[in-house]
């Protein structure tokens, strides 16, 4: 039973998220291959739509990710590298879309419906009527008749 438990054990810790990036596009500067691999994070690969370019192993996030390096080496900042990788192949690459032009009213989108909830929440309470009690239903015969069962109980 140990040993199934060492064997889960290890398992677990080898199923970390596997790095699709080759040791041919490793760059030998630490700082920049730190910075590459920070962009590389925040940039969807158009293909798998779900992963980033440094997960996935499509051969378009294989070229940003070359292209990304490339512009790195060439002194370009991070900023500079998005920029031109957006320019390149649209806004649609970012995982978080600038809060500009049309997207604005995307980033805008939840914050606006979330108040209108609250607002037809409230407006529902407020207008809302009390429950009334409910009426007197009982005689004073039958009123005095349960008072007697009640205190003789039966």
């Amino acid at each position: 039973m140990t040993k199934l438990r060492s064997l889960a054990l290890a398992l677990v810790l080898v199923a970390q998220p596997v790095l699709a990036v080759q040791p041919d596009e490793v760059l030998p500067d630490p700082a920049l291959e730190a910075r590459a691999r920070s962009i590389s994070q925040d940039l969807r690969c158009p293909v798998c739509q779900g992963e980033n370019i440094d997960e996935s192993n499509a051969a378009i996030s294989r070229d940003l990710r070359l292209y990304v390096r490339e512009r790195l080496v060439a002194g370009d900042s991070d900023a500079q590298v998005v920029d031109a990788v957006t320019t390149r192949f649209g806004e649609f690459v970012l995982f978080e879309p600038r809060a500009t032009g049309s997207n604005l009213i995307l980033w805008l989108a939840g914050p606006v419906m979330a108040l209108v909830g609250l607002g037809m929440a409230w407006l529902f309470l407020r207008q809302r009527r009390p429950v009334a009690a409910p009426a007197e239903t009982l005689t004073a015969e039958e009123r005095a008749r349960l008072d007697r069962i009640m205190r003789d109980g039966g």
